[in-house]
């Protein structure tokens, strides 16, 4: 696919709204400091071992007591330790943990990005404009249960695989697309970043850019490529991967937009009438 063709235009409309109206998103160099440092090289997938290409963390500096005083970030924090880590462990939802999912879902309902992907999708015919209804529709979306490994009972949901991560058999890591959780692993040492990964000087991020292709270590098992946005609320994650998965019934969407200055290949996959997986790779950046 050559670079600014197939642009899908009126999926750019809409998301570059969302961009907009996000009044969470936090920003480079005041709310935030990453440290890109050196370019990773390649590592075949299911391998333990990469060369280090970043001597320090990813982040270098978080104001941390900012985004935990904003509702939508404090309850998503929150749901980052409901769930097993490996696929083929069957999940167990407490009563509490229903409760937090909830709790999280009605203060994303009430941000700007929210309802504007709402009133975008009841246009499309997509969703209903009944809030409850909604609401029940993002559940079944990003957190009814799955089975993502056949041999073992319901072990998975979107919102586990895109925003928390989990492994494979323990060998590969599978999803872990969101900044905020790198962050708090990266803070616990549970996460080594080893580099940004980029195929040419198009590709080369900068300190400012809202998303980031990189290369990263998590619990002792080695990502080779992934991707995530930086400085994003989870509001605009959760309405932007929605508007996209809902828009398409293909097993695997690919969508090129124009979001800000960045060109960007958003990939969604379908499981049933769930997520399955969902993230952002950078193509390019007016920057460059």
């Amino acid at each position: 696919m050559a670079r600014g063709d197939n642009v899908n235009q009126e999926l750019s409309k809409i998301l570059n709204e969302l961009w907009q109206v996000d009044e969470n998103r936090l920003k480079p160099g005041k709310d935030y400091i990453i440290s890109l440092q050196g370019k990773a090289g390649y590592v075949a997938q299911g391998s333990n071992a990469a060369r280090d290409r970043a001597s320090a963390p990813l982040f270098s500096f978080v104001n941390e007591e900012r985004f935990r005083s904003i509702k939508t970030y404090a309850y998503f924090i929150k749901l980052l330790d409901n769930y097993e880590m490996s696929t083929g462990v069957s999940e167990t939802v407490t009563n509490e943990e229903l409760k937090e999912n909830h709790l999280f879902l009605d203060a994303i309902l009430e941000t700007k990005v929210m309802k504007r992907a709402q009133q975008y999708l009841v246009s499309k015919k997509q969703a209903s404009a009944d809030p409850k209804e909604f609401k029940k529709q993002l559940y079944d979306i990003w957190f009814r249960l799955y089975h993502r490994d056949r041999s073992g009972g319901e072990d998975s949901c979107g919102f586990e695989h895109v925003f928390v991560g989990e492994t494979k058999y323990g060998k590969e890591i599978m999803g872990f697309h969101n900044w905020v959780q790198f962050y708090l692993q990266e803070k616990l040492n549970h996460v080594d970043y080893k580099g940004y990964k980029a195929r040419d000087n198009k590709d080369t991020p900068d300190e400012d850019d809202h998303i980031l292709n990189l290369q990263f270590s998590w619990k002792g098992l080695v990502k080779p490529v992934g991707s995530t946005f930086i400085g994003v609320s989870p509001e605009f994650e959760f309405a932007l991967f929605t508007i996209v998965f809902l828009m398409s019934q293909e097993k695997v969407t690919k969508a090129v937009v124009k979001v800000d200055e960045y060109l960007v290949e958003f990939v969604v996959s379908r499981h049933g009438r769930s997520i399955g997986t969902s993230y952002p790779r950078m193509l390019s950046s007016n920057n460059r």
